[in-house]
């Protein structure tokens, strides 16, 4: 029956809970005799290879997405009747306190020891840290700790599994302290580090990273990226080695390493990019809008699925060969640059139509390849995508793994907003482009169709204000730093609701957008850039009275 894994599920979860055995995952204090060092071996899977980890069936491999930190992580591929354990077994001392704790993703993930203290999560779509503590034995000189999922409920990721204590055995010699701990590279959110290798009587296994006191990582050779730091930020790093025996060395030298600035800020990355789509609304020539306006950006729009997980203008039209490549051609002839916009409102959208994160990446991929882009932007709308968890997950992963192959890519993210900020599934967004690491440069807002409303700029400068404080409180940034990684999208003349952005209240919204140092700036679009006061809403003119190109030559003066 269709039912009766669900009903195993269920019966299981309650007779653990009925014995004890899900222990609640919180911080544990470390052993007191002894000092506390991560006794396991490729902890956090960074050999590339599972040793010494064994896992039933054959069912775990090491993959370089989705990870918790470093650049692997182990993937637990559970089956209808296996649930793909993965175990080390560790010598340990009799009577000691021992802290287990690691970082899982997928639906009912567990980590413990045997015989012992277990603890569980169900975290499908980011990664949640568990942890537990248990006492040995009084002759007990081995344990095996292990991860494993639940029958036919997917594949689970772990990483950056710790087991804290003292290491058994007679070997009591701790390895000498790493050398010249140094930084070998740095972004918005990461640093890389390398250090001279440690020496040891019997053999090192394995390097702590520390970011002050905090462990962060546990690799096996002498280099590793820290990630998922904040931009503009000093951050103290030190490293300690380990043996097989679980002594652990003295800390190295510490290095101070200050990330970049984030997207915009300081970068240069500063972005006035009205849409451009060459599907309706009798497209302009782009050269003479901008010799007649001076922007130098177009949001070129839309990209979307042919079929499948295959990208075309439209859907329709192929990414080189035709007059969208001629254009963009030409545009860059003039001294210009465009940004694709990726989704939209309507139409048969990549993000549902590709299977994976990986997949929906090597889209992305094809149109960056097409034209050697600096930047992209998917415009993430509708109950498809943007109010779809699974689909919203699938496209931040996907822009992670592009802005890992394409050093200096620019990631943006466009999508609704209330007239106080981001709504239920903008936060989301938000939240999980943190849980993720996805390093998004900007997070642009379209601040319109709020049904009605005539401030127009009050109600765009508060939705700004609004993510602006989301920006801060989720990634804990200052002011300075949430304004940088901020985009405006408005709407030209009459919205689709019949609000009413003149001339003069985009200007505005320029001004403000300029004293505060946001990145981008858009609007909808160059094509509706025309007068025809009394029009309505069409696709070729604003709806007001107005002059050609007034609205780009104001979003031109767009500086950040």
């Amino acid at each position: 029956m269709r039912n009766q894994p669900l009903r195993r599920l269920r019966r299981r979860l309650l007779a653990l809970v009925g014995s004890g055995a899900l222990a609640i995952a919180g911080a544990v204090a470390l052993p007191g005799t002894a000092q506390a060092a991560n006794v396991l071996s490729n902890a956090g899977f960074e050999s590339g290879g599972l040793s010494p980890w064994t896992c039933t069936g054959n069912l775990g491999s090491v993959v370089s997405s989705p990870v918790h930190g470093g650049s692997k992580a182990l993937a637990g591929a559970v089956s209808s009747s296996d649930i793909a354990k993965c175990s080390q077994t560790v010598a340990v001392q009799p009577n000691t306190t021992y802290s287990l704790s690691g970082w899982v993703r997928g639906s009912y993930v567990y980590l413990g020891v045997d015989g012992g203290a277990s603890t569980w999560t169900s975290s499908p779509s980011a990664y949640s840290r568990l942890s537990l503590s248990f006492t040995t034995g009084a002759s007990q000189t081995s344990a095996q700790v292990y991860v494993h999922g639940w029958y036919a409920q997917g594949t689970y990721y772990a990483d950056d599994i710790s087991l804290d204590g003292p290491g058994g055995g007679s070997d009591s010699q701790a390895p000498s302290a790493p050398g010249s701990l140094r930084s070998t590279g740095k972004t918005s959110s990461s640093v890389s580090l390398a250090w001279n290798a440690s020496t040891d009587n019997v053999g090192v296994t394995g390097y702590d990273v520390f970011r002050g006191s905090t462990q962060v990582l546990s690799v096996s050779g002498t280099s590793a990226t820290v990630s998922g730091l904040s931009p503009s930020t000093g951050y103290t790093f030190t490293v300690k080695a380990r043996d097989a025996a679980g002594n652990v060395s003295a800390a190295s030298n510490a290095v101070t390493v200050t990330t970049d600035a984030g997207g915009g800020g300081g970068t240069g990355f500063k972005q006035a990019a009205p849409y451009l789509y060459l599907g309706w609304g009798d497209p302009p020539s782009a050269t003479s809008v901008m010799s007649s306006t001076g922007i130098k950006w177009y949001t070129m729009a839309f990209i979307l699925s042919s079929g499948g997980c295959n990208p075309a203008w439209d859907g329709s039209r192929p990414l080189t060969g035709g007059n969208d490549q001629s254009v963009i051609n030409s545009i860059r002839s003039a001294g210009g640059d465009i940004v694709p916009s990726i989704g939209g409102w309507s139409g048969n959208k990549l993000g549902p139509n590709c299977s994976s994160a990986e997949a929906l990446a090597g889209a992305y991929q094809k149109v960056i390849d097409a034209y050697g882009l600096k930047a992209i932007d998917v415009d993430i709308e509708n109950t498809d995508e943007f109010e779809n968890a699974t689909v919203q997950d699938r496209i931040l992963n996907a822009l992670k793994i592009v802005k890992a192959n394409n050093p200096g890519l620019r990631t943006v993210l466009t999508f609704g907003t209330s007239t106080t900020g981001p709504t239920y599934w903008g936060n989301r967004l938000i939240e999980q482009a943190k849980a993720l690491n996805a390093d998004i440069d900007v997070f642009t807002i379209m601040p319109f169709d709020f049904g009605g409303g005539a401030d127009m700029y009050g109600n765009t400068v508060n939705a700004t204000e609004g993510l602006k404080n989301k920006l801060k409180s989720t990634f804990g940034w200052d002011d300075a730093t949430a304004y940088a990684h901020i985009g405006i999208s408005g709407m030209n003349g009459l919205s689709d609701q019949q609000e009413l952005t003149s001339t003069a209240t985009w200007t505005q919204i320029r001004d403000w957008a300029n004293s505060h140092h946001i990145a981008r700036l858009a609007f909808w679009s160059v094509n509706r850039d025309r007068p025809c006061p009394g029009g309505g809403v069409t696709s070729n003119c604003s709806g007001i009275s107005q002059s050609n190109w007034q609205f780009t030559s104001i979003t031109a003066g767009f500086t950040g």
